[in-house]
């Protein structure tokens, strides 16, 4: 704006030098002319300011922009180790919201719980180039040669909820196994004043959730000597074989006080084995995970409580953390999550989706 009015006071002032030293028509001519030339340049000045301004807010935007993401297109594979368990139909659920939220297209695979199915999975989305891929491992021990194979080929790797035993990953998300066992143990111990007869039934152990589940219950166990464990039992992680197990288990054992499944499906089993048999009320019930259909048999009073890992919150923080790597931000390499006992007083506090 000044170097318009400069210009303009400049024009003026010649214009007048020119009437003042000439009389002459020419004179008048010569000074119109320049007092055109003076108008003609103030405009192509405010035209360079007007792009200059322009080139200004353009920049400003883009930096604005970076801020909340940098816009790209990212697709991430996912490879499920199921899809018929609740707890990880909640799991794929939190990994979806957080990739609508950030516009991330997901390939979702189901191995149905067979190491050999996954690693076939993890194979197939490897041809299809993500920009990463999550896992949730069938088997901590067969997993890892697939996960090398995603470090073969450049692609990042992220595990959640069970780990991996090998294999370069960027993060690991999970809960506290130990803690979870420990704390299910220490309910029992609590409840039943320190004495009586137990049951455990254990998960997959071929996976570390299920082996720190029971090491953390039997560390707790074996601190209270007249806490027995009358049978112990693999269910696999599964509804009816935590039936058919439980089911053994009570014709075998008349007297049961107090019962731990390392999950809340085989829970779920054992309690129609329980009802069938007519000895629900004699036994003391705890799981984990805090599935829906277990936190409704707790307001029903079926069930006493269970150790709260909300899966659908898991899968939302394993994707989050996918994208802020892409994005090029530090991560953590290993995150645990808080878990916490919920009991039939805290069952309706208890917050597991958005």
């Amino acid at each position: 704006m000044r170097r318009q009015i400069g210009a303009t006071v400049l024009a003026i002032a010649m214009a007048c030098s020119l009437m003042a030293g000439c009389s002459s028509g020419s004179g008048v001519t010569t000074a119109a002319a320049a007092t055109e030339a003076a108008k003609e340049e103030s405009k192509e000045e405010a035209k360079d300011e007007a792009k200059d301004e322009a080139k200004d807010t353009s920049a400003e935007a883009e930096n604005t922009g970076s801020e909340e993401g940098s816009g790209k297109k990212y697709v991430i594979g996912l490879a499920m180790n199921t899809q018929t368990n609740p707890f990880f139909v909640d799991v794929k659920d939190g990994v979806q919201k957080a990739a609508d939220e950030h516009g991330i297209e997901l390939y979702i695979t189901d191995a149905q719980d067979d190491p050999t199915i996954q690693m076939k999975d993890v194979e197939n989305l490897i041809t299809k180039k993500p920009d990463a891929i999550i896992i949730d491992t069938c088997d901590s021990d067969a997993i890892v040669s697939s996960i090398e194979a995603c470090n073969d080929a450049g692609i990042p790797v992220f595990t959640m909820d069970r780990e991996a035993n090998g294999g370069e990953v960027v993060s690991h998300i999970g809960y506290d196994a130990i803690k979870s066992g420990r704390m299910a143990g220490q309910y029992l111990v609590d409840t039943l004043g320190g004495k009586g007869k137990i049951v455990e039934i254990q998960g997959i152990m071929g996976t570390n959730v299920a082996q720190n589940r029971s090491q953390g219950f039997n560390e707790v166990m074996k601190d209270n000597p007249d806490m027995e464990i009358v049978a112990c039992q693999v269910a696999d992680f599964d509804r009816a074989k935590g039936m058919s197990v439980m089911e053994n288990i009570l014709q075998a054992n008349p007297e049961i006080d107090g019962l731990y499944a390392a999950n809340d499906e085989m829970l779920l089993g054992a309690l129609e084995a329980m009802e069938a048999a007519g000895r629900t009320d004699e036994i003391v019930k705890i799981g984990c995970d805090a599935i829906d259909d277990t936190l409704d048999a707790m307001k029903a009073g079926k069930v006493d409580a269970t150790i709260a890992e909300p899966p659908f919150f898991l899968g939302k923080a394993i994707l989050n953390t996918a994208y802020d790597y892409l994005e090029g931000k530090q991560v953590e390499p290993y995150v645990i999550l808080d878990n916490q006992l919920v009991t039939q007083d805290t069952v309706d506090s208890l917050v597991t989706k958005e």
